[in-house]
């Protein structure tokens, strides 16, 4: 994570983020954006071939993890944005979205694209917060 005198950013420490100039998730006040994210492994390599929902399930934890690195957790979720490659999909990846969101129940948009980063990914979630207390974030974990 790092911070300047209005955004906290978070960071896998993947050097592909710096190559691409974007951080996992920007915190500015209380509104917090996690970049698109797929079920990728530390090396970047897919993970769950052919399963959305367990790929859903893996994206959900890294973008619990990027909003706990800006102060924020699953419950400050207010939108998420779901891409999926293929249309029969959409009943497990919808399944993953509730099992994880449950009560939180945020605004959803899933759309059909023809393609993401790599084939083997079936789902890239983009999700925002309002993280409702100060952030008391001070250290680089990268």
């Amino acid at each position: 994570m790092t911070t300047d005198a209005s955004r906290v950013r978070a960071s896998s420490g993947r050097p592909w983020e710096s190559a691409n100039g974007y951080s996992r998730a920007v915190r500015v006040g209380a509104f917090v954006a996690v970049a698109g994210t797929v079920a990728a492994d530390p090396d970047g390599q897919p993970m769950h071939p052919g399963d959305a929902h367990a790929q859903t399930l893996a994206v959900f934890e890294r973008i619990a993890s990027d909003l706990e690195q800006v102060g924020g957790s699953m419950a400050d979720v207010v939108r998420t944005r779901a891409f999926i490659t293929r249309i029969e999909d959409a009943d497990a990846v919808g399944r993953a979205h509730g099992e994880v969101m449950g009560s939180t129940r945020p605004a959803l948009t899933l759309v059909q694209v023809a393609g993401l980063i790599a084939p083997e990914f079936l789902v890239e979630i983009e999700a925002d917060a309002i993280v409702g207390s100060p952030c008391s974030c001070t250290s680089d974990p990268g």
